[in-house]
This record gives structure tokens, C-alpha cells and sequence, in this order.
């Protein structure tokens, strides 16, 4: 009786699951996953183009970074004699610390780099790139009186841009004359006159500080390069 009653279960257990409806979720099931399965292949598919893409944009990264050493390396073999020159390749100062057409600075960029320069007393390379700042930049906002100052006395300091750094110190004065640069802006202006030997501007900005700014440090570096003149005039 027991065994008969295990038969049924059995029998009835199986007719179950292969009734139609139990066929149906398989099939159900069977098609998802072949779905997911179509789904992995294009998304495998999709992945390789994007490596091949990856692969494409390094490859050009690094054409660039190789046109960039060799132009540098033109810069630094400029005036040694070579066998072959390409006339593609367009010839840069080698005084040119900035190199703008081949870096290609963001105003940022320099402006961080001339101040940088100046802090470390750099000048030469902070007045280049101030002076290009300048140059491709004129009418950005950080052409301010502390840009124009810093941008002087880099020029001045250099030792050869005095042009500059009267060009500088004139428009500060200018512009700015309730700046807390404007009279030391007035000093380093006479300075820079008189490194380019134009003493009549030289002694009118003297003129201007014994008359009204007699009590300033400044006027007595000014006074003592006046005494200077005067005695080598008196000798003459």
C-alpha cells in the first residue's frame, strides 16, 4: 500500500513539471539568457573599438611629445653646425625662454610661471614671460598695478630690458596713482631712465621727489644717484 501511495506522488510530481506551463519558464529562461548572452557580445564588441581608440590617441600623444623633443633639441643644438636642416621646421630664438608658439601657454600658465620666476629672482626668465603674458594677453584682467610693478622691476633687474621696464613703470604711474606701488613705480622709472642714459627724464623725476617726497626712502636712493651725476659732471 505504501509503495503504491509513493508510485502516485511520484507519477503526479512528474506529470507536473512537464505540463506546459513549467515548458513555458523554461523556454522563458532559455531566452533571456540568450539575450544576455547577445548583450555581452556587443558590449565586448563596443569595448574593443574603445581599446582600439585608447590605443589610437596614445599613439598620436606620442607623435606629439617626439615633435616636441626634437624641436627642443634644435633649440639646444642651435649654432653648432649640422649635416642636414629641414626647411619645414621654423627657427626659434634660443634666448627665448617662453617658446609661446610651440607650448602654446594658457594665460594662467604663464602668469604662474612669471611669478614664480620672480620669487626665486629669476628675472630674465619672469620678465620674458611677462612680457609675453602682455603680448598675447592684453587685455586680461590680471594686467593690474601689482602685474605691472612685478613685471618692471623683473625687466630692470635683468639688466637689459629698460625699455620694458620703463614701458612698465609709466603705465603704473599712469593708471594707478593711488596705488601702493605708485612711488616706487616713480623711483624705478628714474632708474630706468637713467640706465638708458636719458638723464633729462632722470633729473625731472628727481625734481619731482625733492619737492614732494623729501621724507621717503625712496628719495634718498634717488638723491644719492643725483649726488653721483652731479659730481661726475663737476670733475668733467
Amino acid at each position: 500500500m505504501k509503495n503504491l501511495f509513493k508510485t502516485t506522488v511520484f507519477l503526479t510530481l512528474l506529470t507536473s513539471l512537464t505540463s506546459c506551463g513549467f515548458m513555458d519558464h523554461v523556454e522563458r529562461r532559455a531566452g533571456v539568457l540568450n539575450s544576455l548572452e547577445d548583450k555581452v557580445l556587443v558590449l565586448n564588441k563596443k569595448n574593443q573599438a574603445q581599446r582600439n581608440e585608447i590605443m589610437q590617441l596614445k599613439f598620436k600623444l606620442k607623435s606629439v611629445e617626439s615633435r616636441n623633443f626634437y624641436l627642443e633639441s634644435q633649440l639646444q643644438n642651435k649654432g653648432k653646425p649640422t649635416q642636414r636642416t629641414i626647411a619645414s621646421v621654423r627657427k626659434v630664438n634660443a634666448d627665448d625662454l617662453v617658446k609661446f608658439d610651440v607650448y602654446k601657454w594658457k594665460p594662467h600658465q604663464m602668469l604662474a610661471i612669471a611669478e614664480k620666476e620672480f620669487d626665486g629672482k629669476n628675472y630674465e626668465k619672469s620678465a620674458q614671460f611677462f612680457k609675453e603674458f602682455s603680448t598675447h594677453f592684453p587685455n586680461d584682467e590680471a594686467l593690474d598695478d601689482k602685474f605691472l610693478f612685478q613685471a618692471g622691476v623683473a625687466s630692470f633687474e635683468a639688466g637689459k630690458h629698460y625699455q620694458w621696464s620703463e614701458k612698465y613703470f609709466g603705465s603704473l604711474v599712469e593708471k594707478y596713482p593711488t596705488s601702493k606701488f605708485y612711488l616706487g613705480s616713480k623711483l624705478w622709472l628714474g632708474m630706468s631712465y637713467l640706465k638708458q642714459g636719458k638723464e633729462k627724464e632722470f633729473f625731472a623725476v628727481v625734481e619731482e621727489f625733492r619737492k614732494k617726497y623729501r621724507n621717503t626712502p625712496e628719495w634718498n636712493i634717488l638723491s644719492g644717484h643725483y649726488e653721483k651725476i652731479v659730481q661726475k659732471y663737476k670733475s668733467n
